[in-house]
């Protein structure tokens, strides 16, 4: 080997570049439910798109999968333990799997297993067990460091009666990893992304507790700020410094909040299933951030399946199926009952629906004038489980987890 390239081959970064039709984190490279993705079907065959390949032992789990330099990445697990997994994007083939800590307990109805989605960022991957065991880990599947959310930050999760263990996706964001231990000295914790040291920690007041949310980063007033549900309702601290801004509680739901804020500009949707979805924008009135309701609707009560802004409208579902509303007003579009409640992402001109009861997918324009579907999917070996995990479109491909199945559909043209 020549000295020149000897020198330029040990001047490349170790971390592959982000190619923009990956999906780096959870509901996509935005954490909006968008798909960067081009060149896709736009209406498909009968049956559906063709399978690229199926994995039906990686293990149970509810988390979605991440795409990254021609890796898959996941969180899955075996008996009391959950691991981080990576496989091959074009195979699905085994590359490495990491302990990345205990699963959690569930109180109440009994849903066992990891359901968080890994975020990557460089050459880092950060990873959170139901347990609440925060692992940073290299690309090649080594922990750098871990922090206990429980245990070293006093988290809880939930209610005393009633809890599904910590789900949340962890933001990175600049040099920091935000995340969401709950509980009264550090409701919200901001660390450093390298080491792991604290940043900031946030006291929320009135002895809060995590849900099952993740944070979202918001410009509003002037001011960078971190927005997540918590128990008592959605909450916006200070991005810098971690100081608590502001609390919404109209759309609380007694049972989980779970659906990740839907951002645009200074304006946010937020629903639960029995509490409803509202649209609220963030203001500056007398030095300090309020949220303001611009409307609010039990209609619009949407919790697991999220929802996506395209265009100035929002596409979303509730047990009465999926919807469309115009996202100044609220205004109804149109619902469609068939699809019953469902996750939703978007990716060239499309929406993905996929039914949480038949696990079915549904290729649907994303049309304000009228529901127009163009395709729809019987997921190979579909098991009993629930289909909450979102669809994934990156590089071509559509990714459905289903408990310890994980298959792949060629979408590209």
């Amino acid at each position: 080997m020549t000295r020149p390239l000897a020198c330029l081959l040990l001047a490349l970064p170790l971390s592959l570049p982000l190619v923009a039709a990956d999906w780096p984190q959870w509901r996509g490279p935005d954490r909006n439910g968008v798909s960067k993705d081009t060149g896709l079907l736009q209406e498909w065959p009968e049956g559906g798109p063709k399978l690229r390949w199926k994995r039906t032992d990686i293990g149970p789990g509810y988390s979605t999968p991440i795409i990254v330099g021609g890796k898959v990445y996941l969180q899955t697990t075996k008996g009391e333990e959950e691991f981080a997994l990576c496989l091959d994007e074009k195979t699905g083939a085994d590359v490495w799997k990491t302990p990345i800590g205990a699963v959690g307990k569930n109180r109440g109805w009994a849903w066992p297993g990891t359901r968080a989605t890994p975020t990557l960022d460089g050459d880092r991957l950060y990873c959170l067990s139901s347990a609440g065991e925060l692992n940073c880990l290299t690309t090649d599947g080594k922990v750098k460091w871990t922090k206990d959310l429980a245990k070293e930050f006093g988290g809880r999760v939930g209610t005393e009666a009633m809890s599904w263990a910590y789900a949340e996706s962890v933001l990175v964001d600049g040099d920091q990893v935000v995340c969401t231990p709950g509980g009264d000295t550090a409701t919200l914790l901001a660390l450093n992304k390298l080491t792991g040291a604290v940043v900031w920690k946030c006291p929320v007041p009135g002895e809060d507790a995590a849900e099952y949310s993740s944070i979202m980063a918001v410009e509003a007033g002037g001011v960078k700020q971190y927005v997540t549900y918590l128990r008592k309702g959605l909450v916006g601290v200070d991005a810098g410094t971690g100081k608590f801004l502001w609390r919404y509680a109209k759309t609380v739901d007694p049972g989980a909040n779970i659906m990740t804020p839907v951002v645009y500009k200074d304006r946010l949707f937020v629903s639960t299933s029995r509490g409803g979805g509202a649209v609220i924008e963030l203001t500056a009135e007398g030095g300090k951030i309020e949220p303001k309701e611009v409307y609010h609707s039990k209609k619009l009560g949407t919790s697991i399946g999220g929802a996506v802004f395209v265009d100035g409208y929002l596409y979303g579902s509730t047990t009465q199926g999926l919807y469309c509303v115009e996202f100044a007003t609220g205004k109804e579009q149109w619902v469609e009952k068939s699809t019953d409640s469902a996750s939703v992402c978007f990716a060239d001109g499309r929406l993905y629906v996929r039914s949480h009861s038949s696990g079915d997918v549904f290729l649907v324009e994303a049309n304000p004038k009228e529901y127009v579907e163009k395709g729809r999917l019987k997921q190979a070996d579909r098991t009993k489980t629930p289909a909450w995990p979102h669809p994934v479109v990156a590089n071509g491909g559509l990714y459905l987890r289903d408990a310890d199945v994980l298959v792949c559909y060629d979408v590209k043209k």
